[in-house]
């Protein structure tokens, strides 16, 4: 039963659900999901500037750029900071 929730949860940050569902931004939280880290990683790494995706400020929000966060997906290499994320591989 969990691998099923798993494979579920998985496809839901490939990079294909990425492009379907999130438009030109998306939350720290769900970039940090993605990428495999947790959420309160992901916020400590934009506070130190390493978060390894364009990360913009739209009012309060904090919000990483949909396209950056493909290109790191699939590059497996940061754009931004020092952080180095593993390859993800599509399901």
């Amino acid at each position: 039963m969990h691998r099923q929730t798993d494979e579920l949860q998985g496809a839901q940050y490939s990079p294909t659900h990425i492009r379907a569902t999130l438009s030109g931004t998306g939350s720290v939280e769900d970039a940090s999901k993605a990428l495999g880290i947790s959420r309160a990683k992901g916020y400590d790494l934009v506070r130190q500037g390493e978060f390894p995706c364009r990360v913009t400020r739209i009012g309060r929000k904090t919000r990483v750029v949909t396209a950056s966060l493909l290109r790191v997906l699939d590059s497996g290499e940061p754009e931004y900071g020092g952080a180095r994320i593993a390859r993800c591989t599509p399901s």
